[in-house]
């Protein structure tokens, strides 16, 4: 059985495990798939006795593409990470699963070549563009060097994803849907369906995993660089976003700067160059089912207890996340002091636990990031605590089974992120969770677009109704409680990272493409 919601610019087909099966059976048996991602399934590396090892990557991406494979062949395109790639370069990955067929090819641009494409425009220049976390007046300087990145590196590097596509579009048995992933590749249609120009057919498909800002946002880009990240992803036939807004603001950007581009809003059609593109949000999801069972490990269940033997006797408010300044981790922070002024009945009975993961400390901002949320944190600890009591715990390091366990004793999570394409700990949550839980959430993630009503709501800039979201969760009745806890868990079991892949393939059929 399946349900299907349609507005203006959406469609949205809900499948059950056995339906979406039949629709990768059905589509993938008359296609070669072909995806395309910065990073690939696995990494080799070799062990201490200098014997080659495969890391299979983890999230539920990989875990929804290589899905797929059970299906059919696949081809992956992606850089190399480490010098074991570099040597490997291409073949057949090996799997303990028999019906699992996946070629992969590493691309090997150098280490210049990558610096620019990753280092300098990926991240943080069109990272931190589409989290609107430019401060205008100071940064970014786009100067020689940074053009220098974008022409020896982003674009170089692009156009080497795109001969190996145009590649395996040329050899494919049969007709190639090619999937690329996320803002890394934003050039790479273009140079596919233009420049390579691959006789055989095929079909282009983007997902962009981060938020689309709005067009005024993209105004501050260079026009060189803008033309060619929208000519890049109007070569695509299916442009897939995290949510209905994203939609609406990458139409807006295409009207305002794609000049000779004709846009319809109503049909979520951009028609640029003879070219249909049809823009349609996709909201990305976890793999439900992999989740529960990692939770119920004996890793997981010793980590829960640890946590429980030091924190148990008090009420938790969790965040995990990633060191950075787009999660608001110090507002976060500033609204647990802001509660604990406000109410003071919570103080000595609710620990603050924030489990944070460094990223990117290289990039100078994110660096003085950590040093701003560690004094909040301290300053609040210093405040309100005494020998008995620690208001808020900050654990750095990245430990995804220590977080599962701290996800399922928390009586409130704070999601309260200034931008976020979408933000899984906000589905993984309440899908671990033991205690009927209460979702706070930024109305800026994508999440908020599917778990608005099961999540007490919160703008992340509004400190003081942070705070009284925190005290609201705290008090909140058994029973409000654990309805909230369920719609959530409905509403994520039915869009999965499964039904995520669904709604592309059922798009791409119905489009006949």
């Amino acid at each position: 059985m399946m349900e299907t919601v349609l507005d203006s610019t959406t469609t949205q087909t809900y499948y059950e495990e056995e339906d979406c099966s039949s629709l990768i059976r059905n589509l993938v048996s008359e296609r070669t798939l072909v995806i395309a991602s910065n990073r690939g399934p696995v990494t080799f590396h070799k062990d201490d006795r200098g014997e080659l090892q495969v890391q299979r990557g983890s999230g539920g991406l990989v875990t929804a593409l290589t899905g797929v494979t059970q299906h059919t062949e696949a081809r992956w395109i992606a850089c190399a990470q480490t010098e074991e790639d570099r040597t490997w370069s291409e073949g057949w990955l090996p799997s303990e699963n028999p019906d699992e067929k996946v070629w992969m090819k590493f691309i090997t641009p150098t280490a210049t070549e990558y610096e620019g494409y990753y280092g300098a425009i990926s991240n943080p220049l069109l990272w931190f563009l589409q989290h609107s976390m430019w401060d205008i007046f100071r940064e970014p300087t786009i100067d020689r060097a940074v053009w220098e990145h974008w022409d020896q590196g982003y674009v170089a590097v692009n156009m080497q994803f795109a001969q190996a596509i145009a590649e395996q579009i040329a050899s494919a048995p049969t007709r190639a849907l090619i999937m690329l992933q996320d803002y890394h590749l934003y050039l790479t249609p273009y140079f596919i369906r233009y420049q390579f120009r691959p006789k055989a057919k095929y079909t282009l498909a983007h997902f962009i995993h981060i938020p689309w800002p709005g067009a005024e946002d993209w105004g501050f880009l260079p026009a060189k660089m803008r033309q060619a990240i929208l000519e890049g992803l109007c070569a695509v036939d299916v442009l897939g976003v995290q949510t209905r807004e994203d939609g609406l603001n990458l139409l807006r950007t295409c009207e305002s700067y794609l000049h000779g581009a004709h846009v319809s809003f109503k049909r979520g059609k951009v028609w640029y160059r003879n070219h249909a593109t049809h823009v349609r949000d996709f909201p990305i999801s976890i793999d439900v089912h992999g989740l529960r069972q990692l939770a119920e490990t004996p890793e997981v269940d010793d980590y829960r207890h640890q946590l429980l033997e030091r924190h148990g006797e008090q009420k938790i408010i969790l965040r995990t996340d990633r060191i950075e300044p787009s999660k608001n981790i110090v507002r976060g922070f500033q609204a647990f002091d802001e509660m604990l002024e406000l109410h003071p009945e919570h103080r000595g009975k609710v620990k603050f636990l924030a489990m944070l993961v460094p990223s990117r400390l290289e990039v100078e901002k994110y660096g003085a990031y950590l040093d701003e949320l560690m004094g909040a944190a301290g300053r609040v600890n210093a405040k309100y605590g005494d020998t008995e009591w620690e208001p808020i715990r900050v654990l750095v390091g990245e430990n995804y089974l220590r977080a599962i366990a701290g996800l399922q004793i928390y009586n409130a999570l704070l999601v309260n992120s200034i931008a976020d394409g979408m933000n899984l700990v906000a589905k993984e949550g309440p899908i671990v969770n033991r205690r009927d839980g209460v979702l706070i959430l930024s109305e800026h993630t994508g999440a908020y677009q599917q778990l608005g009503s099961g999540a007490l709501i919160v703008s992340p800039l509004d400190v003081y109704a942070t705070a009284e979201a925190m005290h609201q969760a705290l008090i909140m009745p058994a029973e409000e409680r654990r309805e909230r806890s369920e719609r959530l868990r409905s509403l994520i079991e039915r869009e999965d990272i499964v039904d995520w892949l669904c709604q592309q393939l059922h798009t791409i059929i119905k489009l006949d493409l």
